[in-house]
């Protein structure tokens, strides 16, 4: 079973988890129950997801106790002000039919728009009512952090950020670790392109496994919190079947050399605008 992490408010999350970006509602549901039942504890989705329906049904036709699970969602990026985001997180909690969410995180910053300090503000709010658990942020560059912290005084618990062998960001990494931020990886495996890298693909074959599960467990070892996807129960099962090896050191430092400044798969935070 995975690890938990202790954030900076104290409370604990499963470092390993289930992401269900790009996972219709219509699906979500079959896909979370497969995740719960193949152990996964820690379910991420998000208000730009359009699953969060599917994703409660799951959590509630499940089997387990609510108290076992903790759920992730994100604010969407055109709420950022205070009337907009309590609106959504109300909708949010509607759509997922719980009484207290776990974590929520600002999706993106999108500092085009000046509005996310706002937006961290609604989330202490909101915190402080007892209607959230933990509050962070997602794709949040180290002017951003600092900027919303500095207005507040309010530290994020995890910052989810694009990160994989190819884009391991060790700068904005080492910025959380002096701040106690917890380092959250989305496309832990590269958006499926690293698994027939050829480094990947040795180390795998010598402890017998895929190169998708030699990844999370990298991310595991890295002390990362690691969120990987997948529609098909064998794969969502096979991922989390990580907790029966361990990369050494020489192998550990291999996938550490696969990192590229040009690296990153998704959008740049400090230029991303879209809205949803």
């Amino acid at each position: 079973m995975p690890e938990q992490i202790t954030l900076n408010d104290g409370a604990a999350i499963p470092q390993l988890g289930l992401g269900v970006w790009q996972v219709a509602d219509e699906m979500a549901t079959q896909v979370v129950g497969w995740g719960i039942k193949a152990g996964y504890r820690l379910i991420d989705t998000a208000e730009g997801y359009n699953n969060e329906e599917g994703v409660g049904e799951a959590i509630r036709t499940a089997g387990v106790p609510r108290s076992e699970i903790f759920i992730t969602s994100k604010l969407r990026n055109g709420a950022h002000q205070r009337d907009a985001a309590l609106r959504a997180f109300d909708d949010t909690m509607e759509k997922l039919g719980i009484e207290r969410l776990d974590l929520f995180l600002i999706h993106w910053p999108v500092p085009s728009q000046g509005r996310y300090v706002e937006a961290w503000k609604t989330l202490i709010e909101l915190r402080k009512a007892g209607r959230i658990k933990s509050i962070g942020v997602s794709n949040f560059n180290p002017d951003h952090l600092e900027r919303i912290i500095g207005e507040t005084g309010v530290v994020p618990v995890v910052n989810q950020v694009e990160l994989h062998p190819r884009f391991q960001q060790r700068a904005l990494r080492e910025f959380h670790a002096r701040h106690k931020i917890e380092t959250e990886s989305w496309s832990p495996l590269g958006s499926g392109k690293l698994l027939a890298d050829p480094t990947i693909a040795g180390i795998a074959k010598k402890h017998g496994k895929s190169a998708a599960q030699t990844m999370i467990r990298w991310h595991l070892q890295e002390g990362l919190i690691v969120i990987p996807k997948s529609v098909h129960q064998d794969r969502i099962a096979a991922n989390f079947d990580v907790f029966d090896f361990e990369l050494d050191e020489q192998e550990l430092a291999a996938i550490r050399g696969m990192d590229s400044a040009s690296g990153r798969g998704g959008p740049n935070p400090a230029t991303a605008a879209f809205l949803f």
